[in-house]
């Protein structure tokens, strides 16, 4: 596609408040809403080649060789700039956009960990910034997209959740850390997007490692604590959602805690 018929992604007008939830992985600093889907007219992007790579270096349990990444490293790479280079456009259906921004977010995550690899932890990196105001790897501003410099806040907090409102995104995004959901060994696409939805909402929601559900007590994952805001939008609420995709119920008499986050490498 010509870069004259791909249109950068813009800047919101004014000055927005920081993202109101209590995510110890959040930078203070007011993350920037980007406008999407501005260019009139744009080629879908084909994301088998990602598909290859999950399905080769990532296990059933959503596991990955970091390593095994590094050695397919230009053909990750060239997925990366076909991704940088296309942005969606306004011809793109909603599923076409959501589906290419999770994988954006869960492919430029794994790409911020092979730029550091080896590390323990993608908060290791985070001490290791050095640029003004940027504290944590999720503020920094390390890939383009369209032209405009991004970081993965810009994609979750001021695209995902901004602009699509379905909470089952935190279910897909994968921060490389063992407490976050399972990265999928297959990319998401438009035309399985609802079903990648659900199967990701329901296999966090019955995974003990990430919540533990009983009648009585029900220990959920912090996600449920740090997107409160996103899990009772539409008269909807934790205990609605949990009881949508978890085998084991809960009502208003469970009693509710949260896990503490496991912030090591999700790495086999």
């Amino acid at each position: 596609m010509k870069t004259s018929t791909l249109a950068a992604l813009v800047l919101a007008a004014g000055t927005l408040t920081a993202v109101a939830v209590a995510v110890p992985s959040l930078n203070p600093v007011p993350t920037p809403t980007y406008a999407v889907a501005v260019a009139a007219t744009g080629a879908l992007v084909d994301h088998s080649a990602y598909d290859k790579l999950l399905k080769k270096h990532v296990n059933a349990q959503g596991l990955v060789d970091y390593k095994g990444f590094k050695a397919d490293e230009a053909a990750f790479n060239q997925y990366l700039a076909l991704l940088s280079k296309n942005p969606p456009a306004a011809n793109w259906g909603k599923a076409d956009q959501m589906a290419y921004w999770i994988n954006a977010y869960n492919a430029y995550t794994i790409r911020l960990i092979l730029d550091h690899y080896p590390v323990q932890s993608i908060k290791d990196i985070g001490s290791k910034i050095q640029i003004p105001f940027v504290t944590t790897p999720w503020a920094a501003k390390f890939f383009s997209i369209g032209g405009e410099k991004m970081s993965l806040d810009n994609i979750e907090h001021g695209i995902l959740r901004k602009k699509f409102d379905d909470p089952r995104i935190h279910f897909t995004l994968v921060c490389a850390s063992i407490s976050c959901p399972r990265l999928r060994n297959e990319a998401y696409t438009a035309a399985a997007l609802e079903k990648q939805l659900d199967d990701q909402a329901h296999d966090f929601l019955n995974n003990p490692a990430k919540n533990k559900i009983s009648k009585a007590n029900a220990q959920l994952s912090k996600y449920f604590d740090w997107y409160k805001g996103d899990w009772e939008k539409n008269g909807q609420s934790v205990v609605k959602w949990v009881n949508r995709y978890s085998a084991t119920k809960i009502d208003d008499n469970t009693k509710i805690s949260y896990l503490e986050y496991n912030w090591n490498l999700n790495k086999q």
